[in-house]
């Protein structure tokens, strides 16, 4: 089994170039789907999670051409719907754009349920509405969702969501491109990610509106063309070195951002007693380690992340005072709280509010890794300790974090990963 091992209480210094944006790219490279020319995306992040997904559309018979470890060109010309992979597809969130992207071209689809990481209740309640909503027959199916349109296309209309839903927003406009006439998706997400799907469509002849409010329009076009796009920064993976550094000390300049997208974390770092110094496409973060308490709620774009919650839990827990965390978006993500209790750390949970009363002295323990983003809240309490600390179930973390043990460790982080016998051998043996 892979470990990541951690011996903490070393401040980090330097400059570090983030990745393109995992939850930008899912959508980006699914929407290829409607496409029956080459696109080329440039600036996805070389993790797990995408790799999958680009296997998945190779088993269903896109031609997938890895041009460097960040660019991909795919045609979705001979795609063959409704083939998709119950094993790849089950492993990631991000098969569920598949529904959309099928549905929009061949007024079809069938997708297993989808995976990722377990943080709660993610129901494809919403995404079922704005199908229907189109003209679709919604219903399951020997453990797959169909989808069907009895007229051969979907039609546009008007869709409202209840409540604000990244996914679900995505899907209606990747199942609404192609649709015959006007589509308005009412009470949108309004996230950078679903603007990237929404330039990227454009780039490729769609005609969409809106996006980044929460009322998107989308005119129906009859096909799109082939273009060169490349995916936004990653600010999740900023925002979890900005929270490293402020809970480690050190001053580290994280380039290759959209600064725009980082206030809401920004402003919460400087709330807690960090230095935040903003450029044109970078941020610098300044910290003397000595944090204070603060307030979050988390809420949809722009407002505080769901994704950076973990984080900066684990960073909280070394500040003096006390930090309330209330988590409004899924409705099990403090699981992770009981490896930071571990390390001895003071935290109460009830239901979806958790008190952290910061200052205690946590000491090293071992750690496992049940999710994407609590992996990387159990990285930062580890470096923020004076002791050794071994986290185990990396692959969570890998799913969307590009070489952290590498990066960490040329910011001055001494951190290694370490790989079983039988891994290193069965690695070898396939080189």
């Amino acid at each position: 089994m892979e470990q990541i091992i951690i011996n903490g209480g070393h401040p980090l210094y330097g400059s570090i170039s983030i990745n393109g944006m995992k939850n930008a790219a899912l959508p980006v490279i699914c929407a290829c789907i409607l496409n029956e020319e080459t696109c080329i995306i440039d600036n996805i992040p070389p993790v797990s999670d995408i790799e999958t997904l680009l296997d998945l559309l190779a088993s269903m018979g896109a031609n997938v051409n890895r041009l460097t470890k960040n660019s991909v060109e795919i045609n979705c010309k001979n795609l063959v719907p409704c083939t998709s992979s119950n094993e790849l597809a089950s492993k990631i969130r991000g098969s569920s754009y598949l529904l959309g992207a099928e549905f929009g071209r061949f007024a079809r689809s069938s997708v297993p349920h989808p995976g990722g990481c377990s943080i709660g209740t993610r129901p494809l309640d919403l995404h079922m509405k704005a199908f229907e909503a189109l003209g679709a027959h919604c219903y399951h199916k020997n453990g797959r969702l169909e989808v069907e349109c009895e007229n051969g296309r979907a039609v546009g209309n008007t869709i409202y969501f209840d409540k604000v839903s990244v996914g679900a927003t995505a899907n209606a406009i990747l199942a609404s491109v192609l649709a015959d006439g006007m589509t308005v998706i009412d009470n949108a997400a309004r996230e950078p990610h679903i603007v990237d799907l929404a330039v990227f469509l454009n780039a490729c002849g769609a005609n969409i509106t809106g996006a980044g409010t929460s009322v998107i329009k989308v005119k129906g076009v009859e096909k799109l063309h082939g273009c060169r796009y490349s995916i936004i920064p990653d600010m999740i993976e900023a925002g979890t070195y900005m929270a490293a550094v402020a809970a480690t000390g050190g001053k580290v300049t994280v380039r290759n951002i959209i600064p725009k997208h980082m206030e809401a974390i920004s402003a919460k770092l400087e709330e807690a007693g960090a230095t935040v110094i903003v450029g044109d496409d970078h941020i610098t973060v300044e910290s003397t380690g000595k944090l204070k308490g603060i307030s979050i709620n988390t809420q949809p774009y722009p407002g505080f992340a769901t994704d950076m919650q973990p984080q900066f839990s684990a960073m909280l827990c070394f500040a003096e005072g006390t930090s309330d965390i209330v988590e409004n978006i899924f409705n099990s993500r403090f699981q992770f709280m009981d490896e930071l209790s571990k390390m001895g750390a003071d935290i109460k949970v009830d239901s979806n509010h958790a008190v952290i009363r910061g200052g205690a002295t946590l000491s090293g323990a071992p750690l496992i890794c049940h999710d994407l983003r609590a992996g990387a809240a159990m990285v930062i309490a580890a470096l923020a300790t004076k002791d050794t600390s071994v986290i185990e179930g990396i692959d969570k973390i890998e799913r969307g974090y590009y070489n952290i043990v590498g990066k960490l460790r040329e910011l001055g982080a001494d951190i290694q990963k370490k790989v079983s016998a039988a891994d290193e051998q069965r690695y070898t043996a396939t080189r």
